[in-house]
């Protein structure tokens, strides 16, 4: 049984190794203000972020703000938002979500999760997405990548998104949140796949193999690989 300050070292390794192999990982959605990372985070549920970046170029250059938003006809936006899908649904949200942003604070975003989440298509995920990477107060985002990498990390044992974000901040500092969650997702995409990782072809794949449970950590290995990234 792993230990907590064992597995607390071993996360944090795996963290630093993560961060040399993607120094560039960052949020992949296009925006210029919290407005436009709040509606393209709303968005993303459900379809890919390249999807959503092709079409939040034609809604934010049409609707730039919320109270062109909120004034907009849902049939226009729902003909941008198409190819999403669920664009009815998505569409009726960010309408509503424009409209509460006015109602309720100023047309402003507001800077913390209990009032991130009272707006329409708002939940955990899309408020930490907009608190870390905008305002850059340390959240982890726990999506699809990130749960299931935590879980084959064993970082954690569980499935609940949120239970997943409550073990993970039990093992990194604050300084290290927001930017776990993109190590993660760009090791989740590149290497660590579901439903069947690279490493079970090609070891070397994985710059965190020595590091993974799920191949049963050489105590040898693990020491060495710790000592060479001293």
């Amino acid at each position: 049984m792993e230990r907590i300050a064992e597995k607390r070292l071993r996360a944090n390794e795996v963290y630093s190794v993560l961060r040399r192999t993607y120094p560039d990982a960052t949020v992949t959605l296009n925006y210029t203000n919290a407005f436009e990372l709040l509606i393209a985070t709303v968005l993303s549920a459900q379809t890919t972020d390249v999807r959503v970046n092709q079409v939040t170029q034609p809604l934010f250059s049409q609707y730039a703000s919320p109270e062109k938003l909120a004034n907009a006809k849902i049939a226009d936006i729902e003909r941008i938002l198409f190819p999403l899908g669920f664009y009815h649904t998505k569409s009726r949200n960010i309408i509503n979500l424009a409209r509460q942003l006015l109602l309720s604070f100023n047309g402003e975003v507001p800077k913390t999760h209990d009032e991130l989440v009272t707006l329409p298509g708002v939940g955990t995920k899309t408020a930490n997405v907009v608190l870390g990477n905008f305002f850059d107060i340390p959240a982890i985002t726990v999506d699809t990548h990130v749960g299931r990498l935590s879980r084959r990390l064993g970082f954690s044992t569980q499935k609940d998104p949120e239970k997943v974000r409550v073990d993970l901040e039990k093992l990194f500092e604050n300084n290290k949140r927001t930017v776990l969650s993109h190590l993660l997702i760009a090791h989740g995409r590149a290497v660590c796949k579901a439903p069947t990782p690279l490493c079970t072809k090609n070891p070397s794949a994985c710059t965190v193999y020595n590091f993974c449970p799920r191949n049963g950590i050489d105590k040898k290995k693990f020491e060495y690989a710790v000592l060479t990234l001293l």
